[in-house]
């Protein structure tokens, strides 16, 4: 039996803009994407679509009419399997959410395991945006205090002097000496500033940086991984990589500590797995992040990051940055992220209300 779709368009707005040093966000514009069979009408998968703006690839002009035509030739019978997404990550990612979700149930259950059932919890670190140097250390003290012993802090925007002040403040706090700090920097540092920059960071006894160097500058990148004294992680370098085999070529040449995966940014879930295959293998660590989704999104990578079994922290949050968002499936506890077992997502009126497309 052929498969049914639907669409629905939401804006998410900000409690405050989500800065980081590539620019700031004020709101979110997501598609959810219902996945039905027609002999079982009230039992749908819900997927989500929404490319970030300014970084993903398939952040185009036309991206509505690209969501409008598969949701077209699903209800006309075409088979899922048949589409070529490798431009259109994001909508990758939403399609594999809505099919596994309706696979399981269409309870939201989109991976087993004792996360999904509230049974265990997943390290996460905590995030600071960018803000002022003030709020930002108050964030971060106030991350601490609350449990979190991993936090990540923005940074590329401020003074570089007074980005050093607020890492030695926080390593001067009584709970932030043994805190493991992970910065990301979006590529704000220049490949003749970078090294000088991270040895005088790296008195601050950083974890990890993000993406120091902007994309697409691979030797300089190579360059970087072998002489910095902090390990580098990629980032925004791993988006529009599509092949197994040039995912293996981009980590076999530029040997990063580690990789961060955003399944909406690099195609869902199999792409990701490919990518840990490919990181693994060379034994490169890494760990799963998400990127500004609604609480649906979130709700399918924190399940997905708990199937992996990955020891490393996890760049989860729980959507508190949005007005609107939809029901919670999530909350913290000491810096562990837990499936919220008295939240359902698929009761929110907004998820079930007729689709605007």
């Amino acid at each position: 039996m052929a498969l049914k779709a639907s669409l629905s368009k939401h804006q998410l707005l900000f409690k405050k803009p989500a800065t980081t040093s590539r620019g700031s966000y004020k709101h979110r514009t997501i598609w959810l994407l219902k996945v039905w069979n027609p002999l079982f009408p009230d039992t749908f998968g819900l997927g989500e679509c929404a490319p970030l703006t300014g970084l993903s690839i398939d952040d185009i002009p036309d991206y509505e009419d690209k969501l409008k035509n598969l949701v077209q030739a699903i209800n006309k019978g075409k088979n899922i399997e048949n589409f070529d997404f490798k431009l259109f990550p994001s909508i990758k990612f939403g399609i594999e959410t809505a099919l596994l979700d309706l696979r399981n149930g269409g309870k939201q259950h989109i991976f087993m395991n004792f996360y999904t059932i509230g049974k265990q919890g997943i390290p996460i670190n905590g995030l600071v945006w960018m803000s002022s140097l003030k709020e930002m250390k108050e964030e971060a003290i106030e991350k601490i205090e609350s449990g979190f012993e991993c936090i990540k802090i923005k940074i590329g925007a401020h003074d570089f002097e007074k980005e050093c002040e607020l890492l030695a403040s926080i390593r001067k706090h009584k709970k932030g000496k043994n805190t493991i700090l992970r910065l990301d920097a979006n590529g704000a540092f220049t490949p003749k500033n970078a090294l000088e920059k991270l040895n005088i960071l790296s008195q601050y006894n950083i974890h990890s940086i993000e993406q120091p160097i902007k994309p697409k500058q691979t030797k300089e990148l190579k360059k970087l991984c072998i002489e910095s004294p902090i390990p580098i992680a990629l980032d925004e370098e791993l988006i529009g990589i599509n092949d197994p085999e040039e995912m293996r070529d981009l980590l076999t040449f530029v040997q990063p500590q580690y990789i961060v995966l955003k399944p909406n940014l690099v195609g869902g879930f199999i792409q990701s797995d490919e990518w840990i295959k490919a990181a693994e293998s060379l034994k490169i660590g890494w760990w799963l992040t998400s990127a500004l989704e609604s609480n649906v999104g979130l709700n399918a990578i924190a399940q997905y990051a708990a199937s992996k079994h990955n020891t490393q922290h996890s760049g989860l949050g729980t959507g508190k940055l949005f007005e609107d968002n939809f029901t919670p499936y999530t909350k913290i506890i000491n810096g562990f992220l837990w499936r919220d077992m008295g939240q359902a997502i698929s009761d929110n009126p907004l998820l079930m209300q007729e689709p605007h497309i």
